[in-house]
């Protein structure tokens, strides 16, 4: 059994399991349990011995599995027939609009979406987004079946759901399908009663900005999400990282010490709250590290590298994602400060993470240490590590 297995509590497949599926019709299931294992569409593909189009078709909800298709998902997984039975209901019409109490639907699709953030973390948009896009159409279908609280807690989900959807979109190299579905989110929320999400979306599209390299709007995106009237402390924090980021890469040192104040300030008046709220938990974002990625875009290479020195070990967030970013940042640092032995070393630890949870804003961020290390005087052994990191930067 492998981790993904393990973590999951699902089993090799052949084996029978007496896990409960996770709740969805017989797509979101499919993209759910191929998420827990890791496996592309490829290798489910592979291991069911049915067609890439087949899995596709299924997980988004076009077709309707075949008994026989069915049977080989089943077989696949290891559950124990399960899949089977669940086939059965969605060739009799079950949909989730034929629910009637909204709060185990809920319930069941909020588990599944901290799990599969916690996927996507670990490895990349490729595993998770069939299945956010699945669940994404059976609650909006849900939501415009239901009416009064329970109708505003179904397309609040969705609006998380789509918020997610939209970060793993970018992550994939995709801003413009980042902002379609960051405009998604802020309609749903809306449609659920919350504005708040409105705000959040200013600084996802700050963020979506800052890797296009357009500072301006980045900081004017900030701006916009720090003053929306739904803005809460959480919103403001994340908006002043964003605006602090922005003004570093303009070369602003007092405009970006500035913000960083108010990220600190407005983290402290946030932590403890937990009260609902868009985007990470905002205790996740070490202070230390966030001035360090300043440092480093105001070209302050010696400071970044002792800041990540201190930080960087204790400190970073436990994702890989976040890990290989702050790791290329740390190795950014130290290449700038001339020490790119050093920086190398960090380099090549962490190109596989890369390779595998295949991140944009993780490539970004190897881009800009080729960038630095090319501007030093390499060995060959350096050179090659560059040359492959830039293969991968740009791929």
């Amino acid at each position: 059994m492998d981790a993904v297995d393990s973590a999951a509590g699902t089993v090799s497949a052949g084996r029978s399991t007496s896990t409960r599926l996770p709740p969805g019709d017989f797509g979101v299931v499919l993209a759910t349990l191929r998420a827990r294992r890791g496996w592309s569409v490829r290798e489910f593909a592979r291991r069911a011995n049915v067609s890439e189009g087949q899995i596709c078709n299924l997980e988004s909800g076009v077709r309707n599995p075949t008994p026989a298709v069915a049977a080989a998902c089943d077989t696949a997984f290891g559950t124990g027939g399960e899949l089977v039975e669940l086939a059965g209901v969605s060739r009799r019409g079950a949909r989730a609009e034929s629910v009637i109490e909204a709060g185990p639907v809920v319930a069941g699709y909020e588990r599944i979406l901290r799990e599969l953030k916690d996927i996507g973390r670990s490895t990349g948009p490729g595993f998770v987004t069939a299945s956010m896009k699945s669940i994404t159409r059976i609650l909006t279908d849900a939501g415009s079946h239901a009416v009064g609280r329970q109708r505003a807690e179904i397309w609040l989900l969705a609006s998380k759901f789509a918020e997610y959807t939209g970060w793993m979109a970018q992550e994939a190299g995709n801003p413009a399908e980042a902002l379609r579905w960051t405009n998604l989110a802020v309609r749903w929320g809306a449609h659920g009663g919350d504005e708040t999400v409105a705000a959040y979306a200013l600084v996802r599209k700050a963020f979506i900005a800052q890797h296009r390299g357009d500072t301006c709007a980045v900081i004017g995106f900030a701006d916009q999400a720090a003053g929306h009237p739904a803005a809460n402390p959480v919103i403001r924090a994340h908006a002043a990282r964003r605006a602090a980021q922005g003004h570093a890469r303009r070369g602003d040192a007092g405009a970006c010490q500035e913000a960083l104040e108010r990220f600190r300030s407005h983290a402290a008046e946030a932590i403890g709250d937990r009260t609902p709220h868009w985007g990470p938990r905002i205790e996740n974002g070490n202070p230390r590290l966030i001035e360090a990625s300043c440092m480093l875009s105001l070209h302050r290479f010696e400071l970044a590298a002792d800041l990540f020195a201190a930080e960087h070990r204790p400190a970073v967030p436990a994702d890989s994602n976040s890990r290989a970013r702050f790791a290329v940042r740390q190795a950014t640092a130290l290449a700038g400060s001339g020490r790119l032995d050093d920086a190398c070393h960090i380099v090549e630890a962490t190109l596989p993470v890369i390779r595998r949870i295949d991140s944009a804003t993780a490539r970004a961020e190897l881009g800009r240490f080729v960038e630095q290390a090319r501007t030093r005087k390499a060995g060959p052994g350096q050179l090659s590590l560059i040359d492959a990191s830039a293969a991968l930067a740009n791929r």
